[in-house]
């Protein structure tokens, strides 16, 4: 295999890391905090080895093969980790390295789970660093869900091939101008966002890493509260509406500006989704009104806000959910699961392949009961060929697999059940919190062991590329050619 393409896209997204950790060096030297410093030597070394690999590996990225694309795509996503935790392990937050990579693992893949407490007297510097990882991490799946998913054929993602290169012959030439369009508004919708939190009582800098945070479905926050911290209907109410348009496809922005007004809720991926989250979110506040008695508007607003963070994937909160009662732990668990539309800066299991699973066996049952019969299951009015169900099927049974050896390898290091089971269930989805006290959505995941999270770092890359662009690189045959 030539590595050079490799090398050199590896090195590439260095040296633009590189570029935006010079962003909270500026910010910590203005406040007068010695991590500036931190910041400046890593962004340093970051371009050093970035630019070293990108000029000693010059080569033709447009010719990748499909392998060369399955090793750029996974180790990108760990060169990046790598050096993006530097400043977390030697600034004053001071993490040991397994909480470093934890961090930034958690950042870039816009999982949310974080090992540091007193984010409130955190220096503003590491508080915009954790924001501008997830951000950073939002647009780069977004990119890769467009580009490199469809190519790979990762878990049914070739649905989207069609709809990608439509798109490239009808308005834009190349994929790489689609992902720039697909940036342009990513990045307004980041905008409008800091304005709303900012005019509703965030101060500037809040605003402006919880636009980056809600865009990216990533959940970080400034404070320990997370957003409950700001007590605020108006900014719940934000920050529900900007994880619900992070979860829906950028594409359908793209061809919404463009013109087709009908694109985005003409699709069925997004009329599930909606309908999806509208009926578990009546569902959870119904349970708030009737068992615990809570005020209908005020129900409302808690489940609806802390059901589409967990849905999304994003991992905010506003109350300790766990404890409304028996019902919400499995309520919520199912809904870590879920994730968003593909093309969205969400991660999970995704809605297109819950359609995709659900018309293949509502053909099954028509074939059971009318064997001579000729049924054609369909997504978005198109059928879905037998290779697409197969990827489906395929990417469901080794989810569920993955996850089943992550719980169970969490419970042989101690954590208890539930704990085990959720925290298996969040990093594999990307979602943020886990359940119960050690690790739920009033704590952190400092107090488990390090082998843990190792296990865990890992889970989140591998939920993050859709499991099998990682898996693929340990069989003999890959690498055989």
């Amino acid at each position: 295999m030539d590595f050079r393409p490799i090398v050199l896209v590896s090195g590439t997204l260095l040296a633009a890391l590189a570029v935006m950790m010079c962003i909270p060096a500026i910010v910590d030297f203005v406040d007068g905090h010695p991590d500036w410093e931190i910041f400046s030597i890593c962004a340093s070394l970051t371009l050093f080895v970035g630019v070293g690999m990108a000029l000693t590996s010059r080569s033709d990225v447009s010719k990748l093969n499909i392998r060369q694309a399955f090793v750029m795509t996974t180790l990108s996503w760990v060169f990046l980790a790598i050096f993006a935790s530097l400043p977390f392990h030697f600034s004053t937050v001071n993490l040991s390295y397994t909480d470093s990579l934890f961090e930034a693992m958690s950042g870039l893949t816009t999982t949310g789970s974080t090992v540091i407490t007193g984010l409130d007297q955190a220096p503003s510097g590491i508080l915009l660093w954790r924001a501008m990882l997830q951000w950073l991490g939002g647009i780069g799946i977004i990119v890769m869900a467009v580009s490199v998913l469809p190519m790979l054929k990762v878990g049914g993602m070739q649905l989207f091939r069609m709809e990608s290169s439509d798109q490239s012959d009808k308005a834009l030439p190349r994929t790489a101008q689609i992902a720039t369009a697909i940036s342009v508004i990513y990045l307004l919708l980041t905008c409008v966002w800091t304005a709303a939190y900012w005019f509703f009582g965030m101060s500037g800098f809040e605003a402006i890493a919880h636009a980056m945070t809600t865009i990216a479905t990533g959940g970080f926050s400034t404070s320990d509260g997370s957003i409950g911290h700001f007590n605020s209907a108006a900014i719940d109410a934000i920050a529900t509406l900007g994880m619900i348009l992070g979860a829906l496809p950028f594409l359908l922005f793209l061809k919404t500006v463009q013109g087709d007004y009908k694109a985005l809720f003409s699709d069925s991926q997004v009329q599930w989704f909606l309908t999806t989250v509208l009926a578990i979110v009546l569902l959870a506040a119904s349970w708030l009104w009737l068992s615990n008695h809570i005020h209908p508007l005020q129900a409302l607003q808690l489940a609806s806000f802390n059901i589409v963070s967990i849905i999304t994937g994003t991992g905010y909160a506003t109350d300790d959910y766990s404890k409304w009662g028996s019902f919400a732990n499995p309520l919520f668990f199912v809904v870590m699961f879920i994730g968003g539309c593909a093309g969205s800066t969400t991660c999970g299991i995704k809605v297109f392949r819950f359609q995709v699973l659900y018309a293949s066996a509502r053909t099954q049952i028509h074939h059971l009961l009318q064997p001579s019969g000729v049924f054609i299951p369909y997504y978005n009015r198109r059928p879905i060929s037998d290779e697409v169900i197969v990827s489906v099927l395929s990417f469901f049974f080794m989810w569920f697999l993955t996850f089943t050896i992550l719980a169970l390898a969490l419970g042989l290091l101690g954590l208890d059940f539930l704990t085990a089971l959720s925290c298996a269930a969040t990093s594999i989805a990307n979602v943020g919190p886990a359940l119960g006290p050690i690790a739920g959505p009033s704590s952190t995941f400092q107090t488990l062991p390090d082998a843990a999270k190792w296990l865990m770092t890992g889970g989140m890359l591998l939920g993050r590329l859709e499991l099998f662009t990682v898996i693929v690189l340990f069989s003999r045959t890959f690498w055989r050619g």
